[in-house]
């Protein structure tokens, strides 16, 4: 079995791919650039998995409030919790009302 870093980094650079972002140094665990993951000018995504398949995984609220703090240093308006039920499994995410009222209404502009 891999090390939890070995998986985190699998999911990290997946979510940039499907995002057209990039991952922060050492998964933000640097002085300045916080967070995993950072489409520029845009939001901050936190990642989280799992090391083996699950059935559920819960959200922390922590990891939320964390992810905010961290979008304010820096300097996006968007936070984003990425998460997935295990390696190779599809990342879901988790957006504030703000940022899902403003995809309802971009979605709706395409009809």
């Amino acid at each position: 079995m891999e090390s939890t870093r070995y998986y985190s980094d699998r999911q990290e650079k997946q979510v940039c791919k499907d995002l057209g972002a990039r991952q922060q140094p050492s998964s933000g665990s640097g002085k300045f650039r916080k967070g995993d993951v950072l489409v520029e000018g845009c939001c901050l995504v936190e990642c989280k998995t799992c090391e083996a398949p699950k059935e559920s995984f819960s959200i922390k609220k922590s990891w939320i409030a964390k992810n905010k703090e961290e979008c304010l240093t820096q300097r996006v308006s968007n936070g984003v919790i990425a998460f997935n039920f295990g390696p190779d499994q599809e990342n879901y995410y988790v957006i504030d009302t703000k940022l899902m009222k403003f995809l309802l209404e971009k979605l709706q502009e395409e009809d």
